[in-house]
This record gives structure tokens, C-alpha cells and sequence, in this order.
């Protein structure tokens, strides 16, 4: 990613004997700034945080494949992590320094909260970006779309949210999930037994374990646990229509431009290049760190953002 600098230019006035305007042109050209001597003036917000500290708080998840997860050396990894650290990038140009990322473990309830307190400079999960969170938070453009669904064992009599009534069914406290399962149940009258969970992970064994007879979330965040679930993915499916529509963003502190335009930018210039691409291929259609893949092709919605975004305009 080309740095912008921007430097005043240095004037020469007047009309000098040859020899002064000789050493007047030396001098100038040696005072001049080196390039990544120092940053923009006026910093605020995140980026005069990270400029002043030299380090920046990403937050990851543990269990949400592919987008941001734990590999099998307890480092984080996936989709979100990649196209959260191209931003990284893209600050550091911003503010002329390299930082140092420190990884913090988020949950679904606990990740807006340390975006609001500063904690975590910018959230890289599966974060589904809509009107109420924005009223506390900022959101990339968009980065996926999903919606909700159930995962059963196979042979379960389950197959659409109506089957779910009276049923035990799991849901990762905190997720958009569990606001529409609670709004499905109310509406439709189903006596669902909703089970929260703290994270998707525990969802996925609730299932598993015969605690639960369905698990709700995203559609996608279920294949990848199937597709992670040690040789068992036989054994579950997905079923039923989308319950709810889910566009995801890298999530950051609201009421900071400077950081906003930074983000904004960052994701043109990924989009224009190829670069969110790459990533979706690599993670959703290419064999994970595991062995195991999604084979999950970029739906039209996705594209059609992504060919927006390249164009200046962000979804």
C-alpha cells in the first residue's frame, strides 16, 4: 500500500549572486524532512492512540471458522484476521510507524463492550453490522453476508423452524441469533427452550452431547464447525429457511473520522486490487489449516458489494 506524504514545499525568493543562491539551494534540500520522520499533525482518536502507545488491540474470537479463530498453535487466524490486519497496514501508513498487535479474546457479549471502553481498538469476528449496534459502535464495510440457521443431527425430525417447537434449542448469547430466535418463538407461539451459550464452540457440543435438539446462528459459522467437528461433519446438517439477514464488519469506536476514513479507504483500495478476493478464496473454497474446507462460493450479494466497494462507494 503506497504511504501519502505530504510535505510543504520549500520556496526560494529573491535574487542572489550565484555562490549564495548555490548554498541557499544546498541547504534547503538538506533540511528537508527524511520520509517516515514523523507522523501527520493533529492525530486524534484511535490513530493518535495507537501513534502515541505503538500498539494496536485486535480482537478475536476462538470458534468462529473461518472468519477468526483459534489454529492448533493457539494463534488467531481466518478471514477477519487477514483483512484486519491489511487496516493495520493501512494505519500504520497513516500515522508513519509500525505497531505491535496486541490479540485480545472476545465474546459474543463481552466484544462491543471493549470496543466502547477502548479495549479493543478494532473487533475481527463475525460481527453483524446493524442500526441498534451502531448506535454504539462503528462498522467497516461490509465483509460477508449471512443469515440465520439450524444445525440438527442428521435424522433429527427437525427441518424448519416451525419443528422447532417445544424443542431445546441452543443459541451464543449476545448474537443477533438469539434476538430472532426470541422474536420467532414470541410470534410464531413455538414454547421454545432457548439454551444460551457463550460462545459458538459450546453450541456446536450442546448438539453434540444430545443437550440440545438444534443449535441456532449463522449458516455459515455452522459449516465451519461441522467442516472443523474431527471427522464427525457427517453426522450434522443445516436445515430450514434464513431467519434473519446478517452483514458482517470489522467493528471499531464511533465518532472517530480519522479512523473511519482510514477504514474506508482500506477497504476501496482491498476490494479495487483483488485483495478481499484472494482472502474469500482462501478461506471459504481452499483447504483450512485443518485439512478440511467450506467449498463455499461468494454469493452474488457479496460479489455485488465488493465491486461497489472497489468503485469509492461503501456498503
Amino acid at each position: 500500500m503506497m504511504t501519502q506524504r505530504f510535505w510543504a514545499a520549500l520556496a526560494l525568493t529573491g535574487l542572489l549572486a550565484a555562490g549564495s543562491a548555490v548554498w541557499a539551494q544546498d541547504e534547503a534540500q538538506s533540511s528537508r524532512p527524511v520520509a517516515g520522520d514523523s507522523a501527520p499533525a493533529a492525530l486524534t482518536g484511535t490513530l493518535a492512540k495507537v501513534r502515541n502507545t505503538g500498539t494496536i488491540a485486535l480482537g478475536y474470537r476462538e470458534a468462529s471458522v473461518p472468519f477468526s479463530y483459534l489454529s492448533a498453535r493457539r494463534e488467531p487466524i481466518g478471514y477477519s484476521i487477514e483483512l484486519c490486519k491489511s487496516l493495520v497496514s493501512a494505519i500504520e501508513d497513516a500515522i508513519n510507524r509500525s505497531v505491535t498487535i496486541q490479540w485480545v479474546p472476545v465474546t459474543p457479549e463481552t466484544r462491543i463492550d471493549l470496543v466502547v471502553s477502548g479495549r479493543v481498538d478494532l473487533e475481527c469476528g463475525s460481527t453483524t453490522s446493524n442500526l441498534e449496534r451502531q448506535k454504539r459502535v462503528a462498522f467497516s464495510p461490509v465483509i460477508f453476508v449471512a443469515g440465520t440457521k439450524v444445525m440438527v443431527k442428521k435424522g433429527s425430525p427437525i427441518s424448519s423452524f416451525r419443528d422447532l417447537a417445544g424443542r431445546k434449542v441452543a443459541v451464543t448469547a449476545g448474537t443477533t441469533n438469539e434476538n430472532v430466535m426470541r422474536v420467532l418463538d414470541q410470534k410464531f407461539k413455538l414454547g421454545i427452550k432457548l439454551q444460551l451459550v457463550p460462545d459458538h464452540a459450546q453450541g456446536f457440543a450442546q448438539v453434540a452431547g444430545g443437550e440440545a435438539d438444534a443449535f441456532a446462528t449463522d449458516d455459515v459459522l455452522l459449516y465451519g464447525l461441522i467442516a472443523e467437528s474431527a471427522g464427525k461433519g457427517s453426522e450434522y446438517q443445516v436445515v430450514g429457511d434464513y431467519l434473519s439477514y446478517d452483514p458482517y464488519g470489522i467493528m471499531f469506536r464511533k465518532d472517530d473520522p480519522e479512523l473511519a476514513q482510514v477504514v474506508k479507504d482500506a477497504f476501496q483500495e482491498l476490494a479495487a486490487d483483488g485483495e478481499i478476493e484472494r482472502q474469500y478464496k482462501r478461506w471459504f473454497l481452499r483447504r483450512l489449516p485443518s485439512g478440511t474446507s467450506l467449498n463455499l462460493p461468494m454469493s452474488q450479494q457479496l460479489e455485488s458489494i465488493i465491486q461497489t466497494m472497489a468503485g469509492g462507494e461503501a456498503e
